[in-house]
């Protein structure tokens, strides 16, 4: 592949990520079927041809994962201040704001899954590439906190192009803020699933992310720290075509298994009953 054919496919992907209100029909970005509208919803947005996997909106990851009318929202009005008076800051999380109907880069709430309760965080990556600031670490953060007060598993979906440049040496704080909330959890016993979506990148990987006591992907997904150039011009070695990829992760031991979106509700029900506490005991 020529390196414009390979610049033109990762734009497609970014532009095709807005896949949930887009007018048909839906061209893949990675096999370039064209699909119908309705068909692609469907089928949870995933690609009938080559199984592309396409970005979800929070909004619709929680409808496709949560049983119907259980999903309560918590710590909805959070939203980013300037930290360190990052020029303009403000005015893009409004933008972003308006644009997605978020407050932020994550949703976190309750819900049943296929009659499992637990606590549920989506991260959304059209907010701001879902990267990680104050807001989306104090989220986390409260997220497993709360699961701890409620003796609830965990279930966090991440997708983030690492932590958010415009808060500075603040949105780095986040990595070791969640991942000791995530420790403090772990201690009390609670069960933490993590599901990496694409692409989970930098500081979420870092911490949070890589953390959970499951590791789940969704096919052919990103996941990695540093990019790929960066990596082969420290170490001066060309890497594997399929490094970073969710294949790869699960051939080296990051990830503990590959599931299909139309699968992913039931595994994650299947996970949280085989993990429950026996005989009225609490976890821990």
């Amino acid at each position: 592949m020529q390196l414009e054919d390979l610049f033109k496919t990762v734009t497609d992907r970014f532009n095709f990520d807005d896949v949930s209100s887009k007018t048909p029909p839906f061209k893949c970005p990675r096999c370039m079927a064209a699909t119908d509208a309705e068909d692609f919803a469907a089928g949870s947005w995933v690609c009938p041809e080559c199984g592309y996997h396409s970005r979800l909106r929070a909004w619709d990851r929680i409808g496709i994962t949560a049983d119907k009318g259980t999903f309560e929202e918590i710590d909805k009005g959070l939203s980013s201040l300037n930290p360190i008076d990052f020029p303009d800051y403000e005015e893009k999380i409004k933008q972003m704001q308006e644009k997605t109907g978020l407050t932020e880069a994550v949703v976190t709430g309750t819900c049943l899954i296929h009659g499992e309760k637990c606590v549920i965080g989506v991260m959304d990556s059209h907010f701001m590439m879902a990267s990680m600031g104050s807001v989306v670490g104090e989220k986390i953060t409260r997220a497993f906190e709360y699961a701890q007060s409620q003796n609830l598993p965990i279930v966090l979906f991440t997708a983030s192009g690492g932590a958010r440049m415009q808060e500075g040496l603040i949105s780095l704080m986040q990595m070791a803020k969640t991942s000791g909330a995530a420790a403090r959890y772990a201690q009390n016993g609670g069960l933490y699933i993590t599901v990496l979506t694409d692409p989970t990148t930098g500081g979420v990987t870092a911490s949070f992310a890589s953390l959970g006591d499951v590791i789940i992907a969704e096919p052919k997904v990103l996941v990695g720290f540093a990019g790929r150039r960066v990596i082969e011009g420290t170490i001066k070695q060309r890497l594997p075509d399929d490094f970073q990829s969710a294949e790869f992760m699960l051939e080296n031991g990051f990830v503990d298994m590959i599931v299909d979106r139309k699968n992913m509700r039931r595994t994650i029900a299947h996970l949280i009953r085989l993990h429950r506490p026996q005989n009225g005991e609490k976890n821990g």
